[in-house]
């Protein structure tokens, strides 16, 4: 056993260190780091505005490292394991910030401002998500890669189930939209709201056994297998358990000083949890799908992008019903009629896009159009 042992174990400390992640040199938004300091200096110093801009920041590499470490970690494992690691941190950072979001309504009570404003911010972020994902992000690299390389293919089949899945999820949306406008009261919404969280979370754990187990043939893409490890496992726990620290201590400062910036800056909350905290939250994600276009890998790119949307909506979203749920707030999918139009029409118009596996740049100009006019409507709403 200690002679099977050994080779392994000099593999790993012949691999580089853990260090050369944060280096700036090696990857620039380290630089950003600084911003985790500068948070905490602000939030002690009582000025909630310059908090929030530095806790803001500061997720954006914090964000990046945990999905370094994880990556590190799922290539030592089976690709059913890896993919699954993958599928639940992908959007991680998101996910704690909404659960502190939460957290802080029901220390605040129901009924109260505070509570109203958090719970309206957790489902804008959620909305915001799905929406940065299939708009802004796919449409910077349908346009990057298609400046590039004029006319780019990726996985027909697989684009065409994914949409699907969006569209079910937007059932999820719709229907208890719809129950509140013709009951005319929101009786009763909390337990649908309840009830389709437990079957999107249902059909999401049936998602994953169609794609790393029984499909895995139908997803596969390019770019993925036989990548060289760059640390250390020991390095990579190491990293993922602070680097998620750190996103949940930034998290509740950024929580914390939401309304006060919303009000320093003149920001509607709903803009500051629809554009701001998804697009700063899953920053480094966002970066990795638009220069794999630019390398001409549209399988992994249009994945990152359609798979986080996803993931946001078939497990996250309904998460955070359920957690809600445990914290006693009535926190529901109804996400307002604007919410949920804006939400139909760029996903309608994203399976439209994708449905032919194809791709240029005038597709992506068209996504990035349709995001940004929602955006300048959730500024004035």
């Amino acid at each position: 056993m200690s002679e099977n042992a050994e080779p392994t174990e000099s593999k790993e400390e012949d691999l580089p260190s853990v260090l050369n992640v944060i280096d700036p040199r090696q990857n620039w938004l380290s630089v950003l780091l600084i911003a985790i300091p500068l948070a905490f200096y602000f939030q002690y110093d009582h000025n909630s505005s310059l908090a929030f801009v530095f806790s803001l920041i500061a997720i954006m590499p914090l964000a990046g490292l945990m999905g370094k470490a994880t990556e590190e970690i799922a290539r030592r494992t089976s690709d059913s394991i890896g993919g699954l690691l993958n599928a639940t941190f992908g959007n991680a950072a998101e996910a704690i910030i909404a659960v502190m979001a939460l957290y802080a309504a029901y220390k605040a009570g129901i009924g109260t401002d505070t509570a109203e404003t958090m719970m309206q911010v957790v489902q804008a972020s959620l909305i915001g998500s799905i929406l940065g994902n299939i708009l802004l992000v796919m449409g910077l690299a349908f346009l990057y890669g298609g400046i590039k390389h004029s006319n780019q293919v990726f996985n027909e089949d697989a684009s065409q189930t994914n949409g699907s899945l969006m569209l079910l999820a937007m059932v999820g949306l719709v229907i208890p939209e719809a129950f509140a406008l013709a009951n005319g009261s929101d009786s009763g919404l909390v337990e649908i709201s309840r009830w389709t969280a437990i079957i999107l979370l249902g059909v999401y754990t049936m998602q994953l056994l169609f794609q790393l187990k029984t499909h895995t043939d139908f997803f596969s893409t390019e770019g993925h297998h036989h990548e060289e490890n760059e640390f250390s496992l020991k390095e990579a726990i190491i990293l993922l358990v602070m680097s998620t620290i750190f996103v949940a201590l930034m998290a509740e400062i950024l929580v914390h000083s939401i309304e006060a910036a919303a009000s320093d800056y003149g920001l509607p909350p709903l803009f500051i949890g629809m554009i701001l905290l998804p697009m700063f939250g899953n920053a480094a994600e966002h970066f990795t799908a638009v220069s794999v276009a630019g390398k001409n890998k549209m399988d992994l790119s249009v994945g990152i992008a359609i798979g986080s949307s996803i993931q946001i909506a078939l497990l996250i979203a309904p998460a955070m019903i359920l957690i809600a749920w445990g914290f006693g707030l009535p926190l529901t999918l109804e996400f307002g009629v604007f919410a949920t139009a804006a939400t139909l029409m760029s996903i309608l118009v994203t399976n439209f896009i994708v449905q032919d596996g194809k791709s240029n740049w005038f597709e992506g100009a068209m996504l990035l159009a349709t995001y940004a006019i929602i955006a300048i409507a959730y500024l004035y709403y």
